[in-house]
């Protein structure tokens, strides 16, 4: 079967002399790894093409039965390079890559997660701040997996959470502070929360939460994270262990 379609390049490394692999992810196809012969040569027609976290038009044939696609053509859309241009920025795109190559699916469509992840990346590339955008995404990216539902309401006796919460006992949801006795979350994380339910990435990084809230965010989803995983991201604890000081914008 011969595809065309519009992906973002999560993932290179080489193969053998002349080779290199990709996972990509599309919309309509989900997770995809496919070799593109001859991309390390010095005039292969993918040249400077096959670059993490681009956007890219690719064609590829897959066979049923085989793991590997093959690429034949890959035409930049929107390159990645504003935000790889810093360590900061490459550790951030790892990470933003990690949360896809873990929760997407091979070869199954994948809308929700593939719009998140473009319009996140087009978001920080055009300079939204990196810690609210990943907060952003990651908080996404679980609800997108089923694991954390929006926290509209207590799940249990329907009682708001604008004053705060706190965490369910099964750790995938937020309740109410009467009826949990999990960590404490405060009013303005359950806000964050309802926000990225109604609001793009730009349009709350023109009245952005605060930098505690949003530290707050990232022990929260980590916690939930880890809790469905049963592990952590390695390009997680990459960033943790490089980086020393919280994201700058």
């Amino acid at each position: 079967m011969l595809v065309s379609a519009d992906v973002i390049l999560l993932d290179i490394y080489d193969l053998h002399e002349n080779d290199r692999i990709a996972t990509m992810l599309s919309a309509s196809h989900g997770k995809v790894r496919g070799v593109a012969k001859g991309a390390r040569r010095k005039y292969s027609r993918f040249a400077g093409a096959l670059q993490p976290l681009a956007k890219a038009k690719v064609t590829w044939f897959q066979k049923e039965g085989r793991d590997l696609a093959r690429i034949s053509a890959v035409e930049l859309i929107r390159p990645a390079h504003r935000l790889q241009s810093d360590l900061e920025g490459i550790l951030l795109g790892g990470y933003l890559a990690g949360h896809v190559l873990e929760f997407a699916q091979e070869n199954d469509p994948s809308e929700h997660l593939y719009r998140l992840l473009d319009a996140t990346l087009a978001a920080l590339i055009d300079g939204v701040d990196r810690s609210l955008g990943a907060r952003y995404f990651e908080a996404w990216a679980l609800r997108l997996a089923g694991i954390f539902p929006p926290p509209t309401e207590c799940p249990q006796c329907g009682r708001g959470l604008e004053s705060g919460a706190a965490l369910a006992a099964s750790e995938d949801a937020l309740v109410c502070r009467d009826c949990g006795s999990g960590r404490r979350v405060s009013g303005s994380v359950a806000e964050f929360l309802m926000r990225i339910g109604r609001e793009s990435l730009p349009r709350m990084a023109r009245q952005p939460p605060s930098v505690a809230t949003l530290e707050e965010v990232e022990h929260l989803t980590g916690r939930i994270r880890r809790a469905f995983l049963q592990h952590e991201l390695k390009s997680y604890r990459v960033m943790q262990e490089t980086l020393c000081t919280p994201f700058k914008s």
